[in-house]
C-alpha cells in the first residue's frame, strides 16, 4: 500500500512538471529617464509564425511577466508608453524551463539618451563612437544615409527658400520678369510646392497688362496654366478658382469663367457675391457689357446686400438706355431698381452721386432720403422728469 501511494505521488510530479515545461515566460523591467521602474506601460506580444496575441502591464515597480507563451514560439514584443511605441522586439523565441528575461528592454533612458545622440547625429552629420557601437552595421549605414538625405534635403529647402523669396521682392517692385524667373526655379526644386504655382500664376497675370496682341494672349495662357497646376494640388481652394476664372474672362473664354466662379461660389457660399463682382469688374474693363451684366445679376442674386454689386448693375445697365423720338430716356429693365437698391443699402456710399445722377437721368427726380434698413437704430432720449 505504502509503494502504491509514493507511486502516484511521484508520477504527479512527473506530469506536472512535463505540463509545465510546454510554456514558456517572458519577463522584464521597464525604466523611466530617472532610472525608476514606470507603472502601467503596455506590453504587447505579437506570435509571428501562427497568429496569437497577448498583452499586460508593468506593475509599480516597472516589472513585468507573462507566463502560458506556447513552446516552441517566435514572437514579436513591443514596450507602449503613452499610445507610443517607445521599444520594441522581434524574433523572441519561448523556451521550456526558465523565463526569458528581456534585459534591456523597454529601458527608457538608454532609449531617450540614444535618441538625443541620433538627433544631435542628424543636425550635425556625424555619427558618434558611442552612437556607432549600440548600432548593428545595417543600422549605421542607414544612419548615415538618412544624414546624406537631410542635407541634401536641407540644402533645397534653402535654395526653394531664397528663389521663392526673391520671387516675392521682385512682386512688391512690380519687376514680374525676375519674380517669373525665381518662382520658375522654385518650381523646379519642388514642383509639390502649391504656393509657387501661385505665386507663378499671378506674376505672369500682372505681366499680361503691360501686353498687347499676342504677347498678351500668350502671357494670359501662362498665368492660366499655372492657375491650373495650383488647382491640381489645391482643389478646393475657392480663391484659386475665383483668380482662374478671371484669368479666362481675360482671354474672353466667358462660359469657362462663369463655370470657375460658379465653383469657386459653391466651395465658398458667403463669398459668391463678390466673386461674380470681380468677374464683372474683368468684363466691363475688357468691354464686355453683357457678360459683365450677367456676372453682376449672379452677385446680387448670391448675396442681395452686396451694395457694390447692385451700384455696378445699374450702371452696366445704363449701356442699354434707348431714347424715345422726343429725347426722353428709355431705361431698360432693373435697371432703375438697381441704382435704389445701391442707395437704399449705402445711402452715402462712394457711388451714391453717381447712383443719383443716373436716376436723375432716367426719372427727371430723385428720392431725397434714402435710410439703410439695416443700420442701428440710435436709443430715443428720455425726457426730464
Amino acid at each position: 500500500m505504502l509503494r502504491r501511494v509514493a507511486w502516484t505521488t511521484a508520477l504527479t510530479v512527473l506530469t506536472g512538471a512535463f505540463a509545465f515545461g510546454q510554456m514558456g515566460t517572458f519577463m522584464g523591467k521597464v525604466v523611466g529617464e530617472d532610472g525608476k521602474g514606470v507603472q502601467n506601460v503596455v506590453i504587447k506580444i505579437e506570435r509571428k509564425d501562427i497568429k496569437g496575441n497577448w498583452q499586460t502591464k508593468t506593475n509599480k515597480k516597472g516589472d513585468w511577466i507573462y507566463s502560458g507563451m506556447p513552446v516552441p514560439g517566435q514572437f514579436s514584443i513591443t514596450c507602449e508608453v503613452n499610445g507610443r511605441v517607445a521599444d520594441q522586439l522581434n524574433g523572441v523565441r519561448s523556451q521550456m524551463g526558465d523565463p526569458v528575461e528581456l534585459k534591456d528592454f523597454c529601458d527608457l533612458k538608454k532609449i531617450i539618451a540614444k535618441q538625443k545622440a541620433q538627433e544631435a547625429a542628424m543636425q550635425t552629420g556625424q555619427v558618434t563612437q558611442e552612437l556607432a557601437r549600440d548600432m548593428t552595421p545595417e543600422q549605421k549605414a542607414a544612419m548615415e544615409k538618412a544624414i546624406k538625405e537631410r542635407s541634401a534635403q536641407m540644402a533645397k529647402n534653402k535654395a526653394l527658400n531664397d528663389a521663392y523669396n526673391a520671387g516675392m521682392a521682385a512682386m512688391q517692385v512690380k519687376d514680374y520678369p525676375t519674380a517669373i524667373d525665381n518662382f520658375k526655379k522654385a518650381g523646379e526644386l519642388d514642383p509639390k510646392q502649391a504656393a509657387v504655382w501661385i505665386q507663378l500664376a499671378q506674376a505672369y497675370d500682372q505681366f499680361a497688362n503691360s501686353k498687347t496682341g499676342a504677347e498678351r494672349d500668350a502671357t494670359l495662357q501662362l498665368a492660366a496654366d499655372h492657375y491650373l497646376k495650383s488647382l491640381e494640388l489645391l482643389p478646393a481652394d475657392a480663391g484659386l478658382h475665383n483668380n482662374y476664372g478671371l484669368v479666362l474672362a481675360k482671354q474672353k473664354k466667358f462660359a469657362e469663367a462663369q463655370a470657375e466662379l460658379e465653383k469657386a461660389a459653391q466651395l465658398d457660399p458667403p463669398g459668391g457675391g463678390k466673386y461674380f463682382f470681380n468677374l464683372g469688374a474683368v468684363n466691363i474693363n475688357t468691354g464686355q457689357t453683357d457678360p459683365a451684366i450677367t456676372a453682376f445679376k449672379k452677385a446680387v442674386e448670391l448675396d442681395p446686400k452686396y451694395a457694390p454689386a447692385w451700384f455696378q448693375l445699374g450702371s452696366a445697365l445704363s449701356g442699354k438706355l434707348t431714347m424715345t423720338p422726343d429725347g426722353k430716356p428709355i431705361a431698360p429693365e432693373g435697371m432703375q431698381a438697381a441704382l435704389e437698391k445701391y442707395l437704399e443699402l449705402d445711402p452715402t456710399g462712394p457711388n451714391a452721386e453717381a447712383a443719383k445722377s443716373l436716376l436723375t437721368v432716367i426719372t427727371g427726380t430723385i428720392e431725397t432720403k434714402y435710410v439703410n434698413p439695416d443700420a442701428k437704430k440710435a436709443p430715443a432720449k428720455k425726457g426730464k422728469k
